[in-house]
C-alpha cells in the first residue's frame, strides 16, 4: 500500500463528514494485532479527551498540517504543549505511557501517523479525565 495525497486526500474527507470530525485508517491487520499503526485524520474543533495509556506508549508522527500535544497532570491542567510542524522542522513526538494528553488541531487536512503497541484497547474510565 502506498502513502499518497491520495489517500491522505480521501481519510481527510471522512473526518470532514464524520461527527467527531476525525477519521482513522488503520494499516495493521487486526484490533489483536501487536503493533497498532494507523493514519489519524483530524479536523479542527474535534474533541479528543485528556487520556492516557497505561499499557503503551505512543508515537505521532505528523504527515501535513499542524496540531499540538498537550501534556496534563491527572486533574487535566496542561503542563507543557508542543507545536508539531513540519514546515517548522517539528514532525513527532513520543507520549510515554502513562501520560496524561490530548491534541489540539490547527489546520483542516491534518494528517498523523500513530503508532503504539496493541492489541487495540478501548479507554477506560479511569483513563480519561472528565
Amino acid at each position: 500500500m502506498i502513502l499518497d495525497d491520495k489517500l491522505l486526500d480521501e481519510v481527510t474527507a471522512r473526518a470532514k463528514t464524520s461527527e467527531r470530525l476525525r477519521m482513522n485508517f488503520n494499516l495493521h491487520d487486526s484490533l489483536d494485532a501487536k503493533a497498532q499503526r494507523l493514519l489519524n485524520a483530524l479536523e479542527p474543533g474535534t474533541v479528543l479527551p485528556v487520556h492516557r495509556h497505561p499499557h503503551t506508549d505512543e508515537t505521532y508522527v505528523i504527515l501535513r498540517g499542524r496540531f499540538d500535544v498537550i501534556f496534563c497532570d491527572e486533574h487535566g491542567r496542561q503542563t507543557q504543549r508542543f507545536a508539531l510542524d513540519p514546515l517548522k522542522g517539528v514532525y513527532g513526538i513520543h507520549v510515554p505511557k502513562g501520560q496524561w494528553h490530548t491534541l489540539e488541531v490547527l489546520e483542516s487536512g491534518t494528517v498523523l501517523f500513530e503508532v503504539k503497541d496493541g492489541p487495540y484497547a478501548p479507554l477506560a474510565p479511569e483513563d480519561m479525565v472528565r
